[in-house]
């Protein structure tokens, strides 16, 4: 029996390391990806063949930013295959700048001033993360969506983490809604 004990505890001990180094990797992931933006509802082949050129001129005139030096990107290209001109959806752009307080810069504008508008379409800035990270994310939806119907304020923070202004203080959620992974039930006590 106590090499049976013995296993389980082993295992135990693998499982919390698996999942000490998942975060970990999820980490490094969201890190690397901290110059890059994502851009949403630029309509398809807008962009032409150079991505970049077309974000250099359209990025400054969009938020009214004025860059010194000019915006720089190591590189920019759409997610996914290209699709027919008047597709439904356009897949999203995504730019790694070269520059982190330009990426920053852009990110807080896009926060305070959303959305922006190219002729009839509205365009999203927003951050990119790893497929964790989004995921997490996600979870806040509902939440979101009903704090809003209740003229709440909050606030969604890196990576995944909310915080609800309510009678002039702030309040974190419960820890269980940080991680809702953790119970498949987590999103049922959001009711407000």
């Amino acid at each position: 029996m106590g090499t049976l004990e013995t296993h389980v505890a082993t295992k135990q001990d693998r499982d919390q390391d698996l999942l000490y180094l998942q975060s970990k990797i999820t980490d490094l992931e969201d890190r690397s990806r901290r110059d890059n933006i994502r851009l949403f509802g630029i309509p398809e082949n807008e962009e032409g063949p150079d991505v970049q050129a077309f974000l250099g001129s359209v990025l400054p005139k969009l938020t009214s930013l004025t860059f010194d030096p000019p915006l720089e990107f190591q590189r920019a290209h759409r997610v996914g295959p290209k699709r027919p001109d008047g597709a439904s959806r356009p897949h999203p752009i995504i730019a790694c700048l070269l520059r982190h307080t330009q990426t920053r810069q852009l990110l807080q504008v896009a926060r305070n001033h959303r959305p922006f508008r190219i002729d009839k379409y509205e365009i999203r800035i927003t951050d990119e993360y790893s497929k964790d990270t989004n995921e997490r994310r996600k979870a806040f939806l509902a939440l979101r969506t009903r704090l809003g119907q209740l003229e709440m304020k909050y606030g969604l923070f890196d990576p995944a983490r909310m915080s609800v202004t309510k009678n002039g203080g702030q309040h974190e959620p419960n820890p269980q809604l940080t991680y809702p992974q953790q119970s498949k039930d987590a999103g049922t006590p959001l009711i407000l």
